[in-house]
């Protein structure tokens, strides 16, 4: 089966959640998924849920989990870098089906992640390999380099006004 890249951008709510039907949709027709989360660290719901399907999904998470906004320290830069290494070769190991490169966007943006990498790697994907990207503010590189795109537009969230984010449906 041909591998297409797919990227999941905008504001809205609805990124990570699209990314994670994804991955039920593909362990269910027995394809092998690799999500790497970049920013992101610790045991959030999906997390401990992907744990029943750990015959054919693997998490790995390449955030310290400190910083959303700012600047992020040399602990993150380290974890992120780490990370797109380690992304880059388990996408060409032919391992795996589909790989989800979660909240990379906001990497590159952050600028924990150079924009350079993630095009080299999308560049250079094996042909079966289907690449899906996450994140808010997709560089118009990414968007170029996509084979869809969708974009995630916040017209009304309960969170504006004070609502914070609850167990098992924000995380």
């Amino acid at each position: 089966m041909k591998g297409y890249i797919q990227v999941y951008t905008g504001n809205g709510k609805g990124k990570t959640t699209a990314a994670l039907g994804l991955t039920l949709r593909a362990y269910g027709a027995g394809l092998s998924v690799f999500i790497g989360q970049f920013i992101k660290s610790g045991d959030y719901s999906e997390i401990k849920a992907l744990k029943v399907f750990h015959d054919n999904v693997t998490v790995k998470q390449y955030g310290e989990g400190r910083f959303i906004m700012g600047k992020p320290s040399q602990e993150d830069i380290a974890a992120a870098q780490k990370g797109i290494s380690e992304l880059q070769e388990i996408i060409l190991s032919g391992k795996y089906d589909v790989v989800i490169m979660e909240e990379i966007n906001v990497a590159v943006t952050t600028g924990i992640v150079e924009l350079s990498q993630v095009l080299e790697i999308l560049k250079n994907k094996p042909e079966n390999v289907e690449i899906v990207l996450t994140g808010r503010g997709a560089a118009p590189e990414i968007l170029e380099a996509a084979d869809l795109v969708t974009e995630m537009l916040e017209i009304k969230h309960y969170m504006n006004s004070g609502v914070k984010g609850r167990i098992g449906i924000e995380k």
